[in-house]
C-alpha cells in the first residue's frame, strides 16, 4: 500500500508498521491508484525522483558498516529498472515516532516488501507519464537505466518525467513488484555502493564532521567501573594554551579545546580525586564464582538414562567498533542539533532532551553513518555527555571517546556461566536440559546503584534448543545484578548460548562414537538446517586426513528466519597459540539481495568467532576492566584469520531473513569443536587463553 506524496516531484511513501497506518486521514493505495496527501507519516519509507534524475529515499536505519544502505539501493534500483549509481540512500534524521531501530538482524527483511512496492509504484507512474506524453500505449514501454523507452527508440528519462507523474493517481500499468524469476539486480553480487567513498576517504564520520565551531573534546574518567568523582583541581589544565573550558560530568571530567592533542594534554594535566566505584570489592573470579551460584539447578533425567554433562563460562567481551565513540552537539537555550551515530536516533533524541531540559520536539538529531557498531552504538553515551557539556560551555563541542575510555567504561558484552546435560539411552538423546546465568545492570530509582547489590532472577532460556530432535527440551535462566556498562554484542545471547550447546552436540556424539556432522544430520528438524550443513560439510571437505594437532570442527545455526553451519579448521599444535587455518560458511537467509555484502558479513561472524573463542575477552580486577586497547584486548588481527575462508549462500526464493548476527554461535561453536578435537581435551572457558 503507497501513498502519493503532494510534491513537485514524484515522491510515494510507504509505511513501515507491520500494521500500516493511515497517512493524514487518507485511504492507502489500491492496485492501480492511490491517494494524494499533503505530507508524510513519520513511519513511512520514503521515494522521491528528482528532476536531476536521481533516486532518493531517506533511510529510517543507521549504516554501521553492515551494507544496508547498498541493498536498499539494490531493492529501488531493480524494480525501477534504474542505474545503481543514480540511487541514494542518505541516512534520515531521528523522526517523532515511528520504528528507527537498527539492529536484530531486522532491516533487510523489515524494508524488502515496502521498498520493492514504492519502487514499482514510481515506474508505474513514469511508465504511464511517458504513455500519456507520446500518445502510446503504455504497454507497449518498458523502462531501463533511469529512463522510459519507446517501441521507436525514443528515450524519457525519470527525472524529465517525474513532474508529470507526480500528477499522475491512476496508473496505465501494473505496479507490482517483479517476480523472483525477473531479478536482475537483486541477488547480483554487487560492490557497495560507498566503497569508493569509503576507501578514498570522502565518506563522512561523525570524526569528519564540520560543524561551525565545535570543539574538540574528552574526558577524564576514574580507574574504576562507575567511580565518582570526588574533586578536581582543573588550574594547571585551564592554563594550558588552546583550553576553553573544563565541565564536570556524571562520569568524568571534560576538556574542551582548539585541538583533541591539546586537549589530551589538558585532560591528562587534570588533578582529579576518585571514589572507588561499586564493584570495587569484585574481580573476574568472585563473578564467575556467583554467576555459577545463580544457575538454576538442572532436572531429573529420564530413568536408565546416562548423562552426556558440561559447565562453560563465557568472559565479558567489549564491542570495540574500529570508530570510537564520536558525537557532536550544539546545544542552544531553547533548541539542539546533534551529530553522531545511533542505532536507535529517537530514543537517544529524548534522553538528549531530558539530559539537557528541552523538550524532544526541540532536540535534532544527524544520523551520521559508522565505522562498525556490533551493538555498540545502540547506547548514545557520548551523545548524553556532548549535549551536557555543549550546555554548560555555551558552545558546540565535538567529543570524542578514546579507546580506552570504551574498553573501560563502554558497553560489553555480559559474562555468563552455563550448565548443560544430555540424557542418552539406547543410542539417542532422551533429554537435553540447559540452564544458564548471567550479568545484568543493576539501577534504582535515582540510576545507578550505588551499592552494586548482587540479586538472583529466573526466566526462560534466551534460546531455541528445540535445534534438534533431542526428546524432552528444557531450559531456565537466572542472574545477578552487577553496576556495570552492559550492552547488546553481536548474536546477543545466541553467540553463548548455541556455543555451548553445540560444544555438548559434538560430546554426545563422541559419546555414542558417531561422526558429529552424521550426528548431526540424523537429529536435525529442519530440512534448511540439513541442507546448509552438508554444503559446508561437502564443500570443507569434512573428514579429510589432517596432521596431529590438527582437526575440524562444525557447528550450526538457525534464527532469523535463517540458518547456517560452519566448518573451521585449526592448527593446535601448540596448543597456547591455535591458529584457525580454514573457515567454510553456508548458509540460507532466503532472499540473499546482496551475496557479496552476505559473504562479508559470514566473514566478520567467523573472525567474531575467532576472537571470543581463542583470545578475547575482558578481565574485571577489583572493579577495573584491566584491558585498554587492542594491545591487550586481543581481537583477532589478519595474523589471526584463517588463510582460506568460503562462503556459501544457498538459492531460496523466499523473502530475506536475518544475517548480519546469524554466523556468530556457528562459527564459535566450529571454533571451539575443532580446538577440542586437535587438543583432545573439553574446552570449558572462553576465551580459551584467557
Amino acid at each position: 500500500m503507497v501513498y502519493t506524496v503532494a510534491a513537485a516531484t514524484l515522491t510515494v511513501a510507504a509505511p513501515l508498521a507491520c500494521a500500516p497506518a493511515r497517512a493524514d486521514g487518507a485511504e492507502p493505495a489500491r492496485t492501480g491508484s492511490d491517494v494524494l496527501v499533503t505530507g508524510t507519516d513519520e513511519e513511512m519509507l520514503v521515494l522521491e525522483v528528482t528532476a536531476a534524475n536521481r533516486i532518493v529515499v531517506r533511510l529510517p536505519r543507521a549504516e554501521v558498516g553492515q551494507g544496508i544502505t547498498t541493498a536498499v539501493a539494490m531493492m529501488i534500483a531493480e524494480e525501477l529498472d534504474a542505474r545503481l549509481a543514480d540511487v541514494s540512500i542518505p541516512l534520515a534524521d531521528a523522526r517523532a515516532k515511528g520504528n528507527q531501530y537498527t539492529g536484530g538482524s531486522s532491516s533487510v527483511s523489515s524494508l524488502y516488501g515496502p521498498a520493492r512496492q514504492l519502487a514499482a509504484t514510481a515506474r508505474a507512474k513514469l511508465v504511464t507519464a511517458a504513455a500519456r506524453r507520446w500518445h502510446l500505449p503504455a504497454w507497449t514501454l518498458r523502462t531501463r537505466d533511469t529512463m522510459v523507452v519507446a517501441p521507436d527508440g525514443r528515450t524519457a528519462t525519470f527525472g524529465s518525467l517525474t513532474a508529470s507523474a507526480a500528477r499522475i493517481h491512476r496508473t496505465a500499468v501494473p505496479s507490482r513488484p517483479k517476480p523472483a524469476s525477473r531479478h536482475r539486480v537483486i541477488g547480483r553480487p554487487t560492490t557497495r555502493i560507498d566503497a569508493r567513498d569509503i576507501v578514498t576517504g570522502r565518506a563522512k564520520y561523525a570524526g569528519d564532521l564540520a560543524v561551525a565551531g565545535a570543539k574538540p573534546t574528552v574526558v577524564a574518567r576514574p580507574p574504576t567501573i562507575r567511580g565518582k568523582l570526588v574533586s578536581v583541581d582543573d588550574r594547571a589544565a585551564r592554563a594550558l594554551l588552546g583550553v576553553h573550558a573544563v565541565v564536570r560530568l556524571p562520569g568524568g571530567v571534560a576538556v574542551v579545546a582548539d585541538t583533541f592533542h591539546q586537549a589530551f594534554q589538558a585532560r591528562d594535566a587534570l588533578r582529579p580525586t576518585w571514589a572507588p566505584g561499586p564493584l570495587h570489592a569484585l574481580s573476574d573470579a568472585q563473578i564467575r564464582s556467583r554467576l555459577k551460584a545463580a544457575v538454576p539447578r538442572l532436572g531429573t533425567l529420564p530413568h536408565g538414562s546416562t548423562p552426556v554433562a558440561g559447565e562453560f563460562a563465557f568472559a565479558f567481551v567489549s564491542h570495540a567498533p574500529m570508530e570510537v565513540l564520536t558525537a557532536v552537539a550544539d546545544v542552544r537555550v531553547d533548541r539542539a542539533e546533534l551529530w553522531f551515530s545511533s542505532q536507535t536516533p529517537m530514543d537517544a533524541r529524548d534522553a538528549v532532551a531530558q539530559a539537557v531540559g528541552l523538550r524532544p520536539s526541540a532536540v535534532r538529531v544527524h544520523v551520521v553513518r559508522a565505522g562498525g557498531s556490533f551493538g555498540r552504538r545502540l547506547n548514545y553515551d557520548a551523545a548524553i555527555e556532548a549535549a551536557l557539556v555543549s550546555k554548560a560551555a555555551r558552545r558546540p563541542v565535538k567529543l570524542m571517546w578514546s579507546r580506552g575510555d570504551d574498553i573501560r567504561h563502554g558497553r560489553m558484552r555480559p559474562a555468563s556461566h552455563h550448565r548443560i546435560r544430555a540424557g542418552v539411552a539406547g543410542g539417542r538423546v532422551v533429554a537435553f536440559e540447559h540452564a544458564t546465568a548471567s550479568v545484568s545492570e543493576s539501577y534504582d530509582d535515582a540510576g545507578l546503584s550505588a551499592q552494586g547489590g548482587v540479586t538472583a532472577r529466573s526466566g526462560p532460556l534466551p534460546s531455541d534448543t528445540g535445534l534438534y530432535n533431542f526428546g524432552r527440551v528444557s531450559g531456565d535462566s537466572g542472574g545477578i545484578e552487577l553496576a556495570m556498562p552492559l550492552g547488546a554484542w553481536r548474536s546477543v545471547d545466541s553467540g553463548t548460548v548455541r556455543t555451548a550447546e553445540e560444544i555438548v552436540v559434538d560430546e554426545i556424539a563422541r559419546s555414542l562414537g558417531e561422526d558429529p556432522v552424521a550426528f548431526r544430520r540424523k537429529n536435525l528438524r529442519s530440512k534448511a538446517v540439513k541442507a546448509v550443513l552438508a554444503k559446508a560439510a561437502a564443500a570443507g571437505h569434512w573428514g579429510r586426513s589432517m596432521p596431529a594437532g590438527c582437526a575440524q570442527g562444525v557447528a550450526v545455526h538457525e534464527e532469523y528466519g535463517s540458518c547456517v553451519a560452519c566448518l573451521a579448521e585449526i592448527d593446535a599444535t601448540d596448543p597456547k597459540n591455535p591458529r584457525v587455518t580454514k573457515v567454510v560458511m553456508a548458509a540460507d537467509v532466503g532472499t540473499a539481495v546482496n551475496p557479496r555484502g552476505l559473504e562479508a558479513q559470514l566473514m566478520g561472524t567467523a573472525t567474531d568467532g575467532i576472537s571470543v573463542v581463542l583470545q578475547a575477552g575482558l578481565h574485571i580486577d577489583r572493579g577495573a576492566v584491566r584491558e585498554s586497547s587492542y594491545a591487550d584486548f586481543r581481537y583477532a588481527r589478519q595474523r589471526h584469520a584463517p588463510l582460506v575462508f568460503e562462503a556459501h549462500i544457498l538459492p531460496s526464493t523466499r523473502e530475506p531473513g536475518g544475517a548480519g548476527e546469524l554466523g556468530v554461535p556457528a562459527a564459535s561453536g566450529a571454533v571451539a569443536n575443532a580446538y577440542a578435537r586437535a587438543t583432545g581435551t573439553a574446552p570449558r572457558s572462553f576465551p580459551l587463553t584467557f
